[in-house]
């Protein structure tokens, strides 16, 4: 097909647009507590043939630049996680993304054939491609709510692994193999393809990031597209010479970057977070296009209510068991976890490569996987604060990160920390001077009923006001410790510990 200019004029005027818009959503979905992609995936049902007008039906191309979104996100979400609260959470993650996803496939698959009346074939395909919890999702809401970090960990770590195991699944059952295949030799390789991956992105991370802190390069937007390009490597390395999984290396490789000392860290975070942005807005919007409204049914509707119910209720819930049972987690946390498992473009995602390799009801399962998506969508995150609250898991301190772009900070290697002090805390009468945070780190700032001082040893902290902390990032996570401590136990923190 050609494509002239008068064309590249319409679809920048469109593209514009679209984004415009789907950038002044993000306030709206952020208010009432839902992930943005519904807003987009809207857009892109607008937009479409039951709107006004735009045909979007090539399932190959939306496979394709679903996969590359993918890359871009997972991207983002590896550069912007904390390894330090990612690691202890690590273990139980990659259980969750492999021996989790094996009982949710198995269970979801015999609910769908047995209750849902699908056919093996589809069952399969609905399970895995269901199974996997999906990256924005999980960074965008969980970010917001301040649970423990015992929590978000797995919950992050299990967003950037899953993909690998379901996407083999997806494709094993899409070509027919799965059934001919024994279990040991598709375990075995999933196991390969999620190991050699991870190693891989690794590897890779390290020697990009010891090579950029050597290199002089003569433009502070060059960093930025460096590290963006090895994730990418990663994952072109991976998938095209030694056949593993590209999403673990890209998700590896990304976190490796984003927690490592380099040149203009903070502005090549800014500009990753605006692409990943990007990314999920052109993929929602491209998702939303390719479902055909007509072509929904009340059966098909009532199966994905179905389907979702058993999901979040029965397969998510054993999956979550079967991964924690050797860790005697509390209930409140194993409740949260089943839970949590928040869907979102990657299912959508995943089903175009049935509809793209020309499965027998392919297109039928794609509606109701769109459909399900939404609705746990819907029902999911804004229940998550409330079940957090319920279950007594919020950080009483709610310490937040206070994202800062000034070029100083970013030279002389200094955070800055925002935080809360909330009904419950008991900084609440605590004079600055008590606080004794670590030699370095300062409180700089405290807002008080719209109201900015700058305190002194002998300022009293109240509830309800924003306290400003400048820290050298070496000294972050031991000045984070303390004001957590103080927050849960007051001045004498240190003796009642």
């Amino acid at each position: 097909m050609d494509f002239d200019v008068e064309q590249l004029d319409q679809a920048l005027l469109g593209g514009s647009a679209v984004i415009l818009v789907a950038v002044l959503a993000v306030r709206v979905s952020v208010r009432v507590g839902l992930p943005s992609l519904l807003i987009y995936l809207l857009l892109g049902v607008v937009l479409g043939t039951g709107g006004l007008g735009i045909e979007f039906d090539n399932a190959e191309v939306a496979h394709a630049l679903g996969f590359a979104a993918l890359i871009i996100i997972l991207t983002e979400g590896g550069v912007t996680t904390s390894w330090q609260d990612l690691r202890p959470a690590m273990r139980t993650g990659a259980l969750l993304a492999t021996v989790g996803v094996a009982v949710g496939v198995g269970s979801m698959a015999l609910m769908a054939h047995f209750w849902l009346g699908f056919s093996w074939e589809l069952a399969v395909l609905l399970a895995a491609v269901t199974a996997p919890t999906d990256a924005a999702a999980v960074f965008s809401v969980l970010r917001r709510v301040p649970l423990p970090r015992r929590l978000t960990g797995p919950l992050e770590a299990e967003s950037g692994l899953n993909d690998a195991p379901t996407v083999l699944l997806v494709i094993l059952a899409s070509e027919g193999k799965l059934f001919h295949e024994g279990v040991a030799h598709v375990g075995g390789l999933i196991v390969y393809e999620l190991a050699v991956g991870v190693l891989l992105g690794l590897g890779l991370g390290r020697a990009g990031a010891w090579a950029m802190r050597r290199a002089a390069l003569p433009a502070s937007g060059l960093y930025p597209l460096t590290v963006l390009s090895i994730a990418i490597l990663s994952y072109g390395v991976a998938v095209v010479l030694l056949h593993a999984s590209g999403f673990a290396a890209v998700y590896a490789a990304a976190l490796v970057l984003g927690n490592t000392e380099m040149p203009h860290r903070t502005a090549t975070k800014s500009f990753i977070e605006g692409l990943g942005w990007l990314s999920q807005i052109g993929l929602f919007v491209m998702l939303g296009l390719l479902l055909s409204p007509d072509q929904l049914t009340w059966s098909g509707m009532w199966q994905a209510v179905l389907a979702g119910g058993l999901l979040a209720l029965v397969a998510r819930p054993l999956s979550v068991l079967a991964s924690v049972v050797w860790a005697r987690m509390p209930w409140p946390d194993v409740v949260f976890l089943s839970w949590a498992g928040l869907r979102g473009a990657v299912p959508v995602v995943l089903a175009t490569i049935p509809l793209a390799a020309g499965v027998e009801g392919a297109r039928d399962l794609f509606n109701v996987v769109f459909v399900l998506v939404v609705i746990d969508t819907l029902v999911t995150a804004p229940t998550l604060p409330w079940l957090a609250r319920t279950l007594r898991l919020l950080d009483p301190s709610e310490l937040r990160d206070l994202d800062i772009e000034t070029a100083p900070l970013d030279r002389i290697a200094v955070d800055l920390l925002q935080i809360r002090i909330t009904r419950r805390s008991a900084m609440h009468g605590v004079e600055v001077g008590e606080l004794r945070l670590p030699r370095g780190a300062s409180v700089t700032l405290v807002v008080r009923d719209g109201e900015t001082k700058v305190p002194s040893g002998r300022t009293v902290l109240r509830r309800g006001d924003e306290v400003l902390v400048v820290t050298p990032r070496r000294l972050r996570a031991e000045t984070e410790d303390r004001l957590r401590a103080v927050s849960l136990r007051g001045r004498l923190a240190t003796w009642l510990e």
